[in-house]
């Protein structure tokens, strides 16, 4: 029988294929390679450290055999995220990704500027929604029922924390992810001057079908 994919949580020696996951979806859901030539700087913003300050909320899609193909990671506190990330990762990746000291003119130095400025994540607008996320899957592996489940997964694991709400960033350009999150039940958030990205929420309620049944989204 040919291994089907399945949802586990995240593992240090998936570090790699996180990784490849998220350089492989970075631009606007796909390959990000051409606009972001070094592929440790994407998965330093919006994968690692969430899978290092937070592991206990990076849930992955194993293809069965071991590989990573898909995960979805964030944190229950964005205020608290935002501490962690500027007072514990930034001082990691540093050395790699020095602050800058002059206005970014590509979209590398883009990135970095980001990498540096983390309190960009505190948005008064999303108070009400504390926990927020990121979630990509390679393209084999969407519209599969995957991110649906990873999401129901999450979502169930907020809200045993007793996390009310959760909101996104999504680049408005994606119509593709936009399409996916209305989907789930996501609405948007009105925040004002929010640049290239659009601001999603929602509930963490879940729902269980039978008795040991996975989580499933209303």
């Amino acid at each position: 029988m040919e291994p089907q994919p399945f949802i586990r949580a995240y593992r240090p020696a998936d570090r790699a294929d996180v990784a490849h996951v998220c350089v492989s979806t970075a631009d606007e859901g796909g390959d990000s390679r051409a606009l972001y030539p070094d592929e440790e700087l994407m998965p330093s913003l919006f994968a690692e450290p969430y899978c290092h300050l937070e592991p206990e909320l990076a849930f992955v899609l194993d293809d069965g055999s071991g590989r990573v193909v898909g995960y979805i990671v964030g944190t229950a506190d964005t205020d608290v995220f935002v501490r962690a990330f500027r007072d514990k990762w930034i001082p990691r990746v540093a050395d790699r990704y020095p602050a800058p000291t002059a206005p970014p003119g590509t979209p590398s130095e883009q990135m970095i500027a980001l990498l540096h400025t983390p309190e960009r994540m505190l948005v008064p607008e999303l108070a009400d929604h504390p926990a927020h996320l990121h979630i990509d899957l390679l393209p084999d592996f969407q519209r599969r029922g995957h991110g649906r489940a990873l999401m129901s997964t999450f979502l169930a694991a907020l809200y045993d924390r007793g996390v009310p709400a959760v909101h996104l960033g999504m680049v408005t350009a994606n119509v593709a992810a936009r399409a996916f999150y209305d989907r789930l039940g996501f609405h948007e958030i009105d925040v004002p001057d929010p640049g290239p990205l659009t601001y999603l929420g929602r509930s963490t309620a879940v729902r269980s079908t039978a008795p040991g049944a996975a989580p499933t989204i209303p």
